[in-house]
């Protein structure tokens, strides 16, 4: 077996690692033309040049209760890639994000003497730093987009390797008059940006604290108009004096003099934008409850874990009401406020440590030295 005619599968359980898998993909495609590259993933990776064997469709689940249900489905999975990892079927398993499941994916591999290749990490710095040693038995590399995931991991015995950001393989945020050109939005507005989530739980659990507190703020005239990152399929009652604005939610950061934006992902969008933002965090009960005992970081928001301070104030469970999302977020409206001033501070020390484009071409590098070690 050459490298150029490996057989790789592709394991991706979610919207967002169908997305980052499909830029793998691509970089693998112009690497290894004669590869035969397989997957658990989504339209993306298919539309890449992926060979969709199993659909990710209806596996996703976010929260510890919720993911129980899914556990069935998830079992019945892994004893299919089982069957097919004993037969020696593949050369290399690539596993992207989707913590949990992927760790028996690669225990399975690495048992059937496959190489594994992870790509985004699993968060054990923040749940169950002690399981990192089980990763490391059960992965040959890992390519991580934090940057102090790198020593975390290396000091538990982790191959791991810092290949950057993928949000910054999205080019650059358009500046805020170029946003606001493109979204239709004068100039002189003072244009606040709530980002609910992607999940019907998560937007459920927070959009009627966002709602509410952005209607405050425009009937203070704080902000002169509000603008929704909106999913094409979320539901958000009580918009009708807002502006919702679907799959565009760079520009929609972008755009903004504030932001109140979810815990996740988009939060280093708007660091990248330099939109000050505050945090909110609200889950289940149950799951809130068993994250207090397990979570061993002292914050939530990819940004102020990044930074290693606080640069962006998180407003946590029972705490994320109208009134005081209102308080957090009305001084960063304006301009020439030491809390704005503060945090855009804050937010370019972010954007220095975030590294530079080019994550899915490092981790299809990674990919090409394990096929030829």
């Amino acid at each position: 077996m050459t490298a150029a005619g490996a057989r790789i599968f592709l394991s991706a359980g979610e919207p967002s690692g169908d997305l980052h898998g499909a830029a793998v993909i691509q970089a693998l495609r112009s690497r290894l033309p004669s590869a035969v590259l397989e997957a658990f993933g989504g339209p993306r990776m298919a539309t890449a040049g992926a060979n969709v064997r199993f659909p990710m469709e209806g596996m996703t689940a976010f929260g510890l209760v919720e993911i129980l249900e899914k556990i069935p489905a998830h079992y019945r999975l892994l004893r299919r890639m089982e069957r097919d990892f004993a037969r020696s079927a593949y050369d290399l398993v690539i596993l992207i994000d989707y913590p949990g499941f992927h760790l028996h994916v690669a225990e399975a591999a690495r048992r059937a003497g496959i190489p594994v290749l992870y790509y985004i990490a699993p968060q054990l710095w923040a749940w169950r730093p002690q399981r990192a040693k089980r990763l490391a038995a059960a992965c040959n590399r890992l390519a991580v987009i934090l940057p102090f995931e790198e020593a975390f991991f290396r000091n538990v015995g982790v191959d791991a390797v810092y290949v950057g950001h993928p949000l910054l393989d999205r080019g650059a945020p358009p500046s805020r008059a170029t946003a606001r050109a493109a979204l239709g939005i004068p100039a002189d507005e003072r244009v606040l940006a709530l980002f609910p989530g992607s999940r019907a739980g998560e937007i459920r659990r927070l959009w009627p604290s966002f709602r509410d507190a952005a209607r405050t703020l425009l009937d203070r005239g704080v902000a002169t108009r509000v603008i929704v990152a909106a999913t094409d399929q979320g539901d958000f009652p009580g918009s009708e004096s807002f502006t919702l604005i679907r799959s565009a939610s760079l520009a929609v950061a972008a755009a903004a003099d504030a932001a109140i934006v979810k815990s996740g992902t988009s939060t280093l969008e708007a660091a990248l934008a330099d939109t000050p933002m505050i945090v909110p965090y609200r889950v289940n009960a149950i799951t809130a409850f068993l994250s207090r005992r397990l979570v061993t970081v002292p914050w939530v928001s990819l940004v102020n874990l990044v930074a290693e301070r606080e640069v962006v104030p998180e407003i946590l469970q029972e705490a994320v009401t109208a009134p005081r999302l209102v308080e957090a977020v009305g001084p960063l409206l304006d301009p020439a406020h030491p809390a704005t001033r503060a945090q855009r501070e804050g937010l370019a020390l972010v954007r220095a440590r975030l590294g530079t484009p080019g994550a899915a071409d490092r981790v299809a590098n990674m990919a090409v030295a394990l096929l030829a070690a």
